[in-house]
């Protein structure tokens, strides 16, 4: 009996058959991509996540309309904004200068690569809105704080994420050269980033604080075609505005408009 054994060899496993569903591994479908709505939950970087016995950095204070850099100015620190308004601008005399972003009151702003600071000039313009009141703090003694928190250098990943999308939809915005495609998609995107600018309403109407003047700096557009531009947003029922309130966008009427200069079909 134990050589007849022997000669059918050691015993197997039988594979399972084709219909054995209980023998093959089930495989878990992949949970589908997180809304980005999910990313509100994080937060960027802010005055909260400093020291709180003021040993980063020193206090600077700026009247309205007194610029805090100038474009020759040296890369040499970074700013968190205590309070006020900062309007960070391009600085070429021989064409029209571009707001590039306003910083609010908490918000990291400055030289933000913190490798490449130094002797390279800033190339931009900071200016305060209304009277100002600034931490100024060097990079080096930043990063070697973000290295000792970890909360603090996950608040400023986020804050360049932010600040990449912000980015990258600014270039979507200049990369059209027709002023009706800029200026409606600038608009749009005002009005749907969650700043401080705008809020849309159950009837998806977008409504901007914002001025022809502020419209004309944010596109790098002249104040009369931003006004003439408008104008003819206006008669087709696409904005609503008066001298004095606020600037009422139809996101969906607006939206089908652009489509179809895309298209050729106006």
């Amino acid at each position: 009996m134990a050589a007849a054994a022997a000669k059918k060899g050691p015993r197997t496993t039988p594979l399972p058959r084709r219909n054995d569903a209980s023998r093959i591994p089930v495989v878990k479908a992949t949970p589908g991509f997180p809304h980005h709505r999910d990313c509100e939950a994080l937060t960027g970087i802010t005055l909260d996540h400093l020291p709180r016995d003021g040993s980063l950095g020193r206090i600077r204070r700026y009247a309205k309309g007194k610029n805090l850099w100038n474009s020759d100015d040296a890369s040499d620190h970074i700013y968190f904004l205590r309070r006020g308004r900062v309007a960070v601008m391009t600085a070429t005399p021989e064409h029209r200068p571009v707001l590039l972003r306003t910083i609010e009151a908490d918000q990291l702003f400055g030289e933000l690569c913190l490798c490449a600071t130094g002797a390279r000039p800033r190339g931009t313009t900071a200016s305060a809105m209304v009277a100002c009141e600034a931490i100024e703090i060097r990079p080096s003694h930043f990063l070697a704080y973000l290295r000792r928190n970890r909360q603090a250098l996950d608040a400023m990943l986020y804050t360049f994420c932010l600040r990449l999308t912000d980015t990258e939809h600014r270039v979507e915005v200049f990369a059209h050269r027709g002023a009706e495609q800029r200026l409606g998609r600038l608009m749009l995107r005002l009005g749907t980033s969650g700043a401080r600018e705008g809020r849309i309403d159950r009837r998806d109407t977008v409504t901007l604080s914002v001025s022809h003047n502020e419209l004309a700096k944010l596109a790098g557009m002249s104040r009369s075609h931003v006004t003439v531009t408008m104008g003819r947003l206006r008669r087709r029922g696409l904005v609503r505005y008066q001298r004095e309130g606020p600037l009422r966008v139809d996101v969906q009427a607006l939206t089908v408009y652009l489509g179809r200069i895309v298209r050729g079909e106006e």
